[in-house]
């Protein structure tokens, strides 16, 4: 599972012109699921992001998470994540899992940031075409893969 995480000042997605969710200052995430990942990568993942002290604190030094901002999550379902660009310059998918496997994993990772941050987040709609917008703040971004916890 990967996550690219941006801190943001405010983030929106829109679906068919409609405004489906939209964040203040917190954590515009894209997720990309592969074929291996379990529930253990969302569990670890979430904790991760909710604990990632990457807001300034009032010396301006990268001290705060997301609680201590009261900052909300904006998180994107984003199968390209897992691109492959080995051979030619068309990209293959076929590391990200199946709509079958990666729905189930991107509602329990909405579940599981919910009750780490503690209160509702908002998403994008796992499959849609969605229109991302944002305000990077810093800018920070962050990358996480919960296969490669170093």
């Amino acid at each position: 599972m990967i996550a690219i995480i941006q801190r943001v000042s405010e983030a929106s997605v829109t679906i068919d012109n409609q405004v489906k969710g939209s964040i203040n200052a917190g954590f515009m995430i894209l997720l990309g699921i592969t074929h291996t990942d379990t529930q253990e990568d969302v569990e670890w993942l979430s904790k991760k992001i909710v604990g990632m002290r990457i807001f300034s604190d009032e010396e301006g030094k990268m001290n705060l998470d997301l609680k201590a901002i009261e900052g909300d999550i904006l998180l994107i379902s984003q199968f390209t994540l897992h691109a492959s660009t080995k051979k030619g310059n068309r990209p293959s998918f076929i590391e990200a899992a199946k709509p079958d496997m990666a729905i189930p994993l991107y509602k329990s990772m909405i579940v599981q940031l919910e009750k780490e941050l503690g209160k509702i987040i908002q998403t994008g709609e796992f499959g849609a075409d969605m229109k991302v917008a944002l305000i990077n703040d810093g800018p920070v971004t962050i990358v996480i893969d919960s296969k490669n916890k170093q």
